[in-house]
């Protein structure tokens, strides 16, 4: 007698009927692997977004202060003569910095000994100029690109146990294929560290930043040094903020 043979359906419904217990058991694991998943997103978000009003709120209190910032460079292994700026907030949000070391004196020699002096002056200011505009990226945090970063779903948190601090995550934060961890305690309200894997004009030539933060007397909260490292450029950059003082005192 000729049998038609079962199709895939068939066979499913009947494995289905023999075995619903195996199959509800199936499900529920399911389930139970996504709830993890869901929490830690739902986690990731809520700490990104407190992160997002500390900063926010401890700007405007910074918006109050002018303050002294230091920048070393080595270069090479060798330490040039730091510079210091005077610095503030200007209407804009944006920092303002006065000069306040004299400038370098002129380059001595030939005039071809001067000009390679003033072309290596030149191409090291430039680039300067563009690790500035990479250090604002970053430092502070700003809040509109925190908000940009949680809809866009590249938070994730990592709980530090015992130090009551969270290592919020963000990938992709500024530039694609960059990374930017900030330590942060719910309960103070405060960053407390900050490091960026990063670059310039080349992915492979990777930039890193550590940024460590402290507080002044009525808790606002400011970055305290910033260390760049242009391992590529066999540059290192150190930047200290020092002198904070109330405006127009």
């Amino acid at each position: 007698m000729h049998r038609t043979a079962p199709n895939s359906r068939h066979i499913t419904d009947i494995m289905f009927r023999g075995n619903k217990a195996g199959a509800l058991v199936l499900v529920a694991a399911f389930l139970a692997s996504a709830l993890p998943a869901t929490a830690q997103s739902s986690d990731a978000q809520d700490k990104a977004a407190a992160l997002k009003q500390a900063v926010a709120a401890n700007q405007q209190k910074l918006r109050q202060y002018q303050w002294t910032e230091t920048t070393q460079l080595n270069l090479n292994g060798e330490d040039k003569p730091p510079s210091q700026s005077s610095c503030q907030y200007g209407p804009d949000g944006k920092v303002i910095k006065t000069p306040m070391s004299p400038p370098p004196p002129p380059p001595s020699g030939g005039r071809f000994k001067q000009r390679i002096v003033q072309k290596k002056t030149g191409e090291m200011q430039d680039y300067m100029g563009q690790v500035k505009t990479l250090l604002a990226l970053y430092v502070p945090p700003d809040p509109n690109q925190i908000q940009q970063a949680i809809q866009a779903g590249k938070v994730s948190v990592n709980p530090s146990p015992g130090t009551g601090t969270t290592n919020i995550v963000f990938t992709n934060y500024a530039l694609p294929g960059d990374k930017m961890t900030v330590t942060f305690n719910s309960e103070a309200h405060k960053i407390s560290a900050l490091n960026v894997n990063t670059y310039l004009d080349n992915p492979k030539e990777v930039v890193t930043l550590t940024v460590s933060f402290s507080s002044l007397a009525d808790g606002t909260n400011f970055v305290q040094q910033t260390i760049l490292n242009a391992t590529a450029k066999k540059l290192i950059v150190t930047t200290t903020s020092t002198n904070y003082q109330p405006l127009g005192q």
